[in-house]
């Protein structure tokens, strides 16, 4: 595959055999973004982890002190006596089974979905669907609870959720390259260090393995996970 010029000078920049500090990893992703659109920019963590084992299953959630420059777009499946709260707290789309046939049918078109104890048993049946997305509601992810208000407004100001994946990565979308430098280090620093606290008892040896930072059709920049490690 050629690369375009704006790629290529970005990689140019790139030093393949160096590890950044994340405030130096911070301002060259900006200044290699290659993209006309204001890009995602997005940390690529490996983890000493086998997900394969339960009890090393790294998963959680965040609130990134800058948010992450993305309005999410929020479901809430409730019962009537809780959809005014959670309108009123800024979710999309409110409802329960006008929206379980619309995601039965093949409807996602939603970034969260949040639920209520009481109505989780309906939508049981929809795993097949949410659960390759990451969307199923879980009480670990505070996706299931009966302060809906309270939900929304996490997920609204800036709360995301991580999971790794079968090859012990965990991918999350941190900012954008329009936010400044100090921004993306410091929303960087928080999703690190909460996956720091949730290191598996039975991990053995190195934690945090690998860390990079890449912004959309950019090249990935290595960070030094010893660093943020400690």
């Amino acid at each position: 595959m050629s690369l375009t010029k704006k790629r290529k000078v970005a990689e140019s920049k790139v030093d393949k055999n160096k590890v950044y500090s994340l405030k130096e990893a911070a301002s060259l992703v900006k200044e290699i973004n290659c993209t006309k659109f204001d890009s995602s920019v997005d940390v690529h963590i490996r983890l000493g982890v086998d997900p394969k084992k339960a009890d090393q299953q790294v998963r959680g959630t965040v609130s990134l002190p800058h948010g992450t420059g993305k309005t999410k777009r929020v479901l809430v499946l409730c019962t009537p006596e809780k959809e005014d709260a959670a309108k009123q707290a800024g979710a999309d789309y409110v409802g329960l089974d006008e929206f379980i046939q619309k995601i039965e049918g093949g409807w996602v078109d939603v970034d969260v979905i949040i639920a209520t104890p009481s109505v989780m048993p309906k939508i049981g049946k929809l795993g097949k669907v949410l659960g390759p997305r990451n969307l199923m509601p879980n009480p670990k992810t505070g996706t299931v609870t009966n302060d809906v208000a309270a939900a929304v407004n996490e997920v609204k100001g800036g709360k995301i959720a991580f999971k790794v994946d079968k090859a012990g990565i965990v991918h999350a979308s941190i900012g954008r390259v329009s936010f400044d430098a100090q921004k993306i280090a410091e929303n960087t620093a928080e999703l690190i260090n909460a996956i720091l606290k949730l290191k598996p008892a039975t991990a053995k040896g190195t934690y945090l393995k690998g860390v990079s930072i890449a912004s959309t059709m950019s090249p990935g920049i290595t960070l030094d996970a010893k660093s943020l490690a400690n």
